[in-house]
């Protein structure tokens, strides 16, 4: 009797394990997914579908996990994230708060620009209906923080996410 029990706590034991362990194929986790309110999500579902199949004449990949929130080009990855909260940075009462916090308009589209510690730089859209933050790896921007490759993202957002301040 204890060996059959034995093996009956084997498999959901090993199921466990690889569950925690084997989910992933060993690469990259991708970026985290947002959690936007009902409006902003339909939005994001919009943008995701008229995203493009390259960015700065990187492929297209597939994040882990799958979301209509989020999407990635080449490696390092330009990660796209649809839905993300306002920017601490122009939210009013918030003691990042900075009304000089620097923005550049590119293709209609106007994108709030924050360098990173590591070097990228994290794009993210005012004035829209929803917030698309974009992280551009240092590979893409280099030292001079190059934003060209909004320019491939641009369309998209501006015919998907209408301006509108949230």
């Amino acid at each position: 009797m204890k060996s059959s029990l034995r093996r009956s706590l084997a498999l959901p034991a090993l199921l466990v394990l690889c569950a925690a362990g084997c989910s992933s194929a060993g690469g990259p986790a991708g970026p985290s997914v947002p959690t936007p309110p009902a409006r902003a999500a339909g939005l994001c579902r919009a943008l995701h579908a008229k995203l493009p199949d390259s960015v700065n004449e990187f492929r297209r990949g597939t994040t882990d996990p799958v979301s209509d929130f989020t999407a990635v080009w080449g490696s390092p990855a330009i990660e796209l994230r649809c839905g993300v909260p306002k920017p601490e940075v122009v939210t009013e009462g918030n003691p990042h708060y900075d009304p000089n916090a620097p923005s550049v308009e590119i293709d209609g589209v106007e994108w709030l620009a924050e360098r990173r510690s590591d070097g990228s730089v994290r794009c993210t859209t005012v004035h829209r209906e929803a917030y698309v933050e974009v992280t551009l790896p240092k590979k893409v921007t280099g030292d001079a923080g190059d934003l060209g490759a909004l320019t491939d993202l641009a369309g998209a957002v501006a015919g998907t996410v209408p301006i509108g301040i949230v």
